[in-house]
């Protein structure tokens, strides 16, 4: 018959204590997951077959002019970022300057106010945009707004890649000079790769912040999906064409807070070996 040590017995658990914040804290959770059945059941007991064929195909199309331009714009402002980027971490003073200032700025006023400066501010020197032959683009609200949502990107975006590269141990770059190789071959194969999985979920919630940030751009004339639910609303006057507009931004962002959890997983497969 075997002795059981007590000593080496794990120590009982404890139930946790109701306190005060875990009270409020369920009751919170409670209410929201009561405030979201709620909207489910009024969108299942009020659902209009002819709501959705009269105005579906108003929603695909504000849905497409919001895709486009988010991804136009996140993909210039990758592109701009990465001279913004290197300018941040520049020696040059005067670049470094310019770096800062262009980002502060950006980073510092609404997105909405950098809208209106670049449709309406522009309009002011129609003139001399005509002289150099470039009303064409300000004069066309689509590539204001594409303008206006690359500068603001590109200063998150910068942000992002320049404190990825920098959080990389100086060590990496030490090592790969000591194999004597190049600083771009070293950036490239060696810390961007490392700085990539530190700047992945960053960059996935700057797109889910513009996917919601772009619905200003219906001020300026841009028939977005909230442009087209407004439209939408004023033709019907029915209030759930803005809870279905929510329902489609939740779906969005959803589909995109998964997608960076998958890529990031896969990308990350051989630290967890």
């Amino acid at each position: 018959m075997s002795v059981v040590d007590t000593d080496m017995a794990p120590p009982p658990v404890l139930p946790r204590r109701w306190t005060r914040a875990r009270i409020i804290g369920h009751a919170l959770v409670g209410l929201w997951i009561a405030a979201g059945l709620g909207m489910i059941w009024f969108l299942l007991t009020s659902w209009d077959s002819d709501f959705f064929i009269k105005y579906g195909p108003w929603y695909l199309s504000g849905l497409l002019t919001t895709i486009v331009l988010v991804t136009i714009s996140i993909v210039l402002g990758a592109i701009l970022s990465v001279p913004i980027a290197y300018m941040r971490m520049s020696d040059n003073r005067l670049l470094g300057a310019f770096a800062y200032g262009y980002v502060y700025f950006f980073r510092g006023t609404p997105l909405l106010a950098q809208a209106f400066l670049v449709y309406y501010g522009f309009g002011a020197f129609r003139p001399q945009l005509e002289a150099m032959g470039l009303w064409w683009f300000f004069r066309e609200a689509w590539y204001c707004a594409v303008l206006a949502f690359t500068l603001n990107t590109s200063a998150y975006q910068a942000e992002i890649l320049r404190g990825a590269i920098e959080s990389v141990p100086r060590g990496q770059w030490e090592g790969a000079a000591s194999l004597g190789l190049h600083k771009w071959l070293t950036m490239r194969k060696i810390v961007l790769p490392q700085a990539m999985i530190v700047a992945l979920r960053p960059y996935g919630n700057e797109i889910i912040l513009m996917i919601k940030g772009s619905a200003v751009v219906t001020l300026i004339t841009v028939y977005d999906l909230m442009g087209m639910t407004r439209r939408i609303y004023s033709s019907s006057f029915d209030f759930q064409a803005y809870i279905w507009a929510g329902v489609i931004y939740m779906l969005i962002v959803e589909t995109l807070r998964y997608a960076t959890e998958w890529i990031e997983r896969r990308i990350t497969r051989h630290l967890k070996r």
